[in-house]
């Protein structure tokens, strides 16, 4: 394994994603609610740019209490990546799809040491 420099600690702003290519590999890093996040750049459905896309809350049914439909919500505890190419989503904190744990994106560890982010690879 070898450690590749992302970006100087704080320079990524919570919320934000940055591609970094090395060794043949793209890898989007996600800074949110203060933790960093890295996953290969490759969509399990079509292998199309998953990390290019945008990030966004999960969204949720809203159900009365007789299960009828009262519209949709954002779950901001949840968020989700959403690749370009054909909408697939996956959870941020853990790289799975969002309609098939079985499925997920590739996941790299993010270390900070002497005021930088780094990936594994």
């Amino acid at each position: 394994m070898v450690d590749v420099f992302v970006c100087k600690a704080g320079e990524l702003k919570d919320g934000e994603v940055r591609i970094v290519s090395a060794r043949d590999v793209d890898v989007g890093v996600y800074r949110h609610g203060g933790k960093y996040y890295a996953y290969r750049n490759q969509c399990a459905h079509q292998g199309g740019p998953a990390c290019e896309g945008i990030m966004l809350p999960k969204v949720e049914d809203v159900l009365g209490p007789d299960r009828t439909h009262n519209g949709m919500r954002f779950n901001e505890g949840e968020m989700h990546i959403i690749c370009p190419w054909h909408g697939w989503e996956y959870k941020l904190e853990s790289g799975e799809c969002a309609t098939d744990r079985r499925i997920r994106l590739q996941k790299f560890a993010v270390t900070e040491k002497d005021g930088a982010i780094y990936i594994a690879l």
